[in-house]
């Protein structure tokens, strides 16, 4: 297949069905993904028991803090790609790519080197109870230390994504989720090796996809065939991907910081709490996987368009995104309500288990009702980022950091399970009340910038903020 139909061009068309026609393959993508996620959680929960299904998920929100780093700086990395894609500069393209891999090689050692030292610390710092964390650290360190396998593929795939090939990366998730569910199944109940077992089918799962997908770059996109001047390390634009990656990279972790303080809360309620959150945690995950496609494709379609001088085209397909994700979210609630303990026995045996069934029902029934939260959270930031803005995203990580951490600290303790639940609705929403007025800031700083009218007056509410600094992958010409 040629370059030509391999990438997209969303500067021009339709935003409702750009929007649509990119966001379908990453909607798969992200759903077998997540299969593969749940095949571990599903193996484990069955075959070995609650105890082992909480020392699996009692690594969630710490898994989170450190690979929420991990993919929030690759997908920073690939922003400046996506605007130099839609300014038509290949030859900066070319330059992007090979500085980011470059800096995801060096992240990638130095992360995994770290994390598996320190997380049998990080692990009692959560206060994970005495009778799974063993099996809590032989889970999770086998995970950090795969970390380069997990930036190969988040690497790969956002250089795919920001020259607009969606399609590519769900077709090596698929082969890797048949993979993982083989390597469970033959790991975990026929060699025995417990939960030792789904993190390595994990890893060798997203090795499969990630070398995948280098493949399909190397041989198929043209436009990512370097010279030696291109290939060649650039200090100053590898200065600037991080100014660019690190923000991102950093709201992952500062959300999951509150992440970490409510499983340390829920920790504190008992292995049943633990197991409760875990399969709650896992379907609500699936649920969300539109959002995620929703957010993904929005970052690709605001980069390209800020790349292109097509400003107002971003706040066209914020709309359409807004109004996908809002008649989903409707539809999944109603479904959540009707056969959430039906979803829920993928991971729980109700029979064996009544008293996690009823939790993990309560606590996916409590999230879903906030989802359309949950989706302006996703697609506003991301649109924000792709216009460049990065550092809006500690902030909103920071609103949502502290929401959770005030729901562990003062509702928890006085509601037990319940609070838990509540911790990521307060989250979704301190962060939307963050976001939408930064987000017409963004806009009005742009159209300052490039001397564009604003289409409509802005309004009164909206703070008259510093600037934040933009970052310096953003094209300083206006192309059409």
């Amino acid at each position: 297949m040629t370059q030509k139909n391999r990438t997209r061009d969303m500067t021009v068309g339709a935003p409702m069905k750009l929007i649509l026609s990119f966001a379908a393959p990453l909607l798969f993508g992200f759903l077998f993904q997540q299969f593969y996620s749940f095949v571990d959680t599903a193996i484990v929960g069955k075959y070995l028991g609650a105890e082992k299904l909480a020392a699996v998920g009692g690594t969630g929100s710490i898994n989170f803090l450190v690979l929420g780093f991990c993919q929030g700086a690759c997908s920073g990395f690939a922003i400046p790609i996506a605007q130099a894609f839609g300014a038509r500069d290949e030859h900066r393209v070319r330059k992007c790519v090979a500085a980011s891999a470059y800096l995801s090689a060096g992240v990638s050692i130095v992360m995994a080197v770290m994390t598996g030292l320190m997380c049998p610390a990080m692990l009692r710092l959560m206060n994970t109870p005495e009778e799974i964390i063993n099996d809590s650290v032989a889970y999770i360190r086998i995970i950090f230390l795969g970390i380069p396998v997990t930036i190969l593929y988040n690497m790969a795939s956002g250089v795919l994504r920001s020259l607009g090939d969606s399609r590519t990366p769900v077709v090596f998730l698929i082969l890797a989720s048949l993979i993982n569910v083989v390597l469970d199944l033959v790991l975990i109940i026929y060699v025995g090796m417990g939960v030792v077992g789904a993190a390595v089918a994990t890893l060798i799962s997203q090795l499969v996809s990630g070398v995948g997908c280098i493949i399909v770059m190397k041989k198929q996109f043209p436009i990512l065939r370097m010279n030696s001047e291109e290939l060649r390390p650039d200090g100053a634009l590898m200065k600037s991907l991080l100014l660019t990656g690190l923000p991102m990279g950093l709201q992952f972790s500062i959300t999951a910081v509150g992440s970490v303080i409510v499983q340390w809360s829920v920790n504190g309620l008992g292995v049943e709490s633990v197991a409760a959150v875990a399969a709650g945690g896992k379907l609500s995950m699936f649920f969300s996987c539109v959002f995620d496609a929703l957010a993904t494709t929005m970052a690709t379609y605001s980069g390209q368009n800020m790349g292109a001088g097509r400003i107002e085209r971003i706040t066209r397909g914020l709309k359409s995104a807004a109004l996908i994700g809002t008649v989903y979210c409707i539809c999944a609630y109603l479904v959540i309500l009707i056969w959430d303990r039906s979803l829920l026995g993928i991971f729980v045996d109700a029979a064996k288990e009544p008293t996690v069934m009823a939790m993990a029902s309560r606590y996916i029934r409590i999230n879903s009702s906030f989802y359309i939260a949950l989706l302006f959270v996703n697609i506003v930031r991301l649109s924000i980022q792709g216009m460049g803005y990065t550092r809006v995203a500690m902030g909103a990580g920071a609103f949502e950091m502290a929401a959770r951490t005030a729901v562990a600290l003062l509702i928890v303790p006085g509601l037990g399970f319940t609070g838990a639940s509540l911790a990521n609705p307060a989250a979704w929403v301190m962060a939307d009340l963050f976001l939408f007025p930064c987000y017409f800031r963004c806009l009005r700083m742009v159209r300052e910038r490039m001397q564009i009218p604003s289409e409509k007056p802005q309004r009164s509410f909206i703070m008259k903020w510093k600037k934040w600094p933009v970052s310096s992958g953003l094209l300083r010409a206006r192309h059409h």
